[in-house]
């Protein structure tokens, strides 16, 4: 609980305004490298690292396919146990994935003080393998400094009993599992993604992974205050794709990933506290104390755009079901403190305390 009301304490003094949004969409078959670099590169790099040097009769191991759950155009990455491998310079592990670069547009780059929202869809086949070694889909690395090797943040998918998705992070050299998830809950389903980094060596990271079928969270993390930058970077950047070792191939198989619809949005115009103050102070619940319903009260779409519930231990209460137009239906709750939290593009704007009697 402490921890719990530390991160709110923090994060409460947070309010930021988006200043610009870059989007990348699949548009249907054909010319898929030249529209990634038209948004991620310029027309003397290349934003993409697939392993087709080794593999040229296959053709371009990324390529754009109509799917029918979303009703739009998708990214197909495609990995093979044999031949691939890592642009045909490491062959203990593959990589498919798309970056930016020094020389990509300022937007794509996060600096030292940045806060950024990166979105994006994805899903797994139904019988995807991994192994005991590294199966990287998602990662946040540092450009620059003498910790650019190893990646800040990694999705990692990793064989066990069950096998799971780990979040992965480090700030220098020494990787933690920060949070897992039953890799079952992904297997066979579209989800998305949104990750709010503020990059600092006093920074924060959130998390939440959400079903497309019906918006159901699967996953989620917050931590705060959190090194969020790795000393001597340049910038840091994104990387989306299948990064894998080769350690364990017996284990792999010929893998699929689809994703949709990168965005990648940078905020500035941080608010003093009594800016934030200003904005989010109006909010009162009532009544409070409540039995039934809770109903907020002076509160705009300009000030949140979410909002959760916890119950003294710090534990989420889903709410889904029960938050119906600026009020959350409390009947048959347990009596006590609870906590509703509002927040504004993941970051947490205001908390209030709620009684339920």
């Amino acid at each position: 609980m402490k921890n719990f009301l530390f991160g709110i304490a923090f994060l409460t003094l947070v309010s930021q305004t988006i200043f610009s949004q870059v989007v990348l969409s699949a548009d249907g078959p054909g010319n898929t490298y030249e529209l990634i670099n038209s948004v991620f590169a310029n027309p003397n790099r290349s934003a993409v690292e697939a392993p087709d040097c080794n593999h040229a009769d296959f053709g371009n191991h990324i390529d754009e396919v109509f799917d029918t759950e979303l009703n739009k155009n998708v990214f197909r990455f495609h990995i093979h146990v044999t031949p691939d491998n890592d642009r045909c310079k490491k062959f203990d592990r593959q990589r498919n994935e798309i970056k930016t670069y020094a020389d990509s547009p300022e937007t794509l780059k996060a600096t030292k003080g940045e806060t950024v929202t990166y979105k994006w869809k994805f899903k797994l086949s139904d019988s995807f393998k991994t192994s005991a070694s590294f199966t990287h889909i998602h990662q946040i690395k540092a450009v620059g400094g003498a910790y650019a090797s190893i990646p800040m943040i990694s999705f990692t998918l990793r064989k066990g009993n069950p096998d799971k998705l780990e979040l992965r992070y480090t700030a220098t050299n020494n990787q933690t599992t920060l949070k897992t998830a039953n890799l079952d809950l992904f297997r066979g389903n579209w989800v998305e993604v949104t990750e709010h980094i503020k990059f600092d060596d006093v920074g924060s990271y959130s998390l939440e992974i959400r079903k497309v079928s019906n918006n159901e969270e699967i996953f989620s993390y917050s931590n705060s205050p959190l090194d969020t930058w790795q000393d001597g970077a340049e910038f840091a950047r994104p990387k989306w794709g299948i990064y894998r070792s080769l350690n364990n191939k017996q284990d792999l198989q010929d893998e699929i990933v689809k994703y949709a619809d990168f965005s990648i949005e940078e905020i500035t115009g941080l608010l003093s506290v009594d800016d934030l103050k200003a904005k989010a102070e109006s909010i009162l619940l009532f009544p409070n104390p409540a039995s039934n319903e809770i109903e907020f009260k002076n509160a705009d779409s300009d000030t949140y755009d979410k909002v959760a519930l916890f119950d003294n231990t710090g534990r989420k209460i889903s709410i889904e079901k029960r938050l119906n137009n600026k009020k959350i239906d409390v009947s048959g709750f347990s009596k006590g403190l609870y906590f509703v939290v509002f927040t504004k593009d993941s970051i947490i704007v205001k908390v209030l305390k709620c009684y339920i009697k």
